[in-house]
């Protein structure tokens, strides 16, 4: 269980997770989750925390305190996504980005794709250093991916379950999907609806889909791929029919793929025709040839 939990990975994978997680959470910031700073205007009465916010001693938001997170983490979550002071900028990431999600939970609503990211943002710090492009292998960092990996498949199986336990098996024949479609359908799903029982396989299928994610992790690593492509492929349905993103889980999903391959600097200096050096090669002594390497030349005579 130790060794499957420490796989060691390249820490150019690791590298590259880094850069999408933090970039991410700088996103998120500006692009999924601006509405956050409004809570800075509702009346502190109105904030019941959730209960880690109440068993920390966190302030109630206001002006400042929200203003001040927001600018700090987006600082901090640009500069960690260099790979610079990787554990001071990853516990500082990850410390104000829970307490960016408990103000924007903590009025009612709590959203279970945050999951994967914040575990994500809390093992990050304990990869260590890790270069771009580098092949050399960590146990840490097999680890940090390990964990995240896990938060995302039960993000997948406690949706199901939560799904039997509060809808029972009434979920899986009622008129879950028919609501969200009403509520927030495309003309996509517009289509999809007028096609009889359809909407009842699809709500069948994904309490399947959901209840067997955990396979992932029993399959060869090419066919893990090709499931993590149908997790994938599942998302872009539901943002097609009715636009529901799961972006922070779709980023903390990247922790099944081979990151390391994606090196969008070493594309850009083969376009500017200078070609990037290979860490491997670079790192590497050069090679020593020996008396016995050395091939006998054709005429000359083996013995002195």
């Amino acid at each position: 269980m130790t060794r499957w939990l420490t796989e060691a990975v390249p820490r150019g994978r690791i590298a590259a997770f880094r850069t999408v997680i933090y970039l991410f959470v700088a996103a998120d910031l500006v692009v999924f989750t601006p509405w956050v700073r409004t809570r800075a205007s509702v009346p502190g009465e109105l904030y019941q925390p959730l209960l880690v916010g109440r068993l920390l001693p966190l302030p109630t938001p206001t002006p400042t305190v929200v203003a001040v997170i927001f600018w700090v983490l987006l600082l901090a979550a640009v500069l960690a996504a260099s790979g610079r002071a990787p554990r001071l900028l990853g516990w500082t990431v990850c410390a104000l980005y829970l307490e960016w999600m408990i103000i924007a939970m903590s009025y009612g609503k709590v959203d279970h794709d945050r999951f994967g990211l914040l575990v994500a943002l809390a093992v990050l710090p304990t990869a260590g250093r890790a270069r771009h492009g580098d092949t050399t292998r960590t146990e840490a960092g097999g680890w940090a991916l390990r964990v995240t990996q896990i938060a995302v498949i039960c993000t997948y199986f406690l949706a199901a379950f939560a799904k039997l336990r509060f809808g029972g098996l009434d979920w899986l024949t009622g008129s879950v999907l028919a609501r969200a479609i009403i509520r927030r359908g495309t003309d996509l799903a517009d289509l999809v609806a007028q096609v009889p029982y359809l909407l009842i396989v699809a709500q069948f299928g994904i309490v399947a889909f959901e209840l067997l994610s955990p396979v992932v992790f029993l399959l060869p690593a090419r066919w893990r791929l090709a499931m993590v492509g149908f997790f994938y492929s599942f998302h872009v349905v539901t943002i097609a029919t009715i636009t529901i993103s799961f972006a922070p889980h779709l980023a903390a999903m990247t922790s099944f793929l081979p990151l390391e391959r994606v090196r969008p600097l070493g594309w850009a200096r083969r376009l500017a025709g200078r070609d990037p050096v290979d860490v491997d090669t670079a790192s590497a002594p050069p090679a020593q040839s020996s008396p016995g390497d050395q091939a006998p030349v054709v005429g000359r005579p083996a013995g002195p």
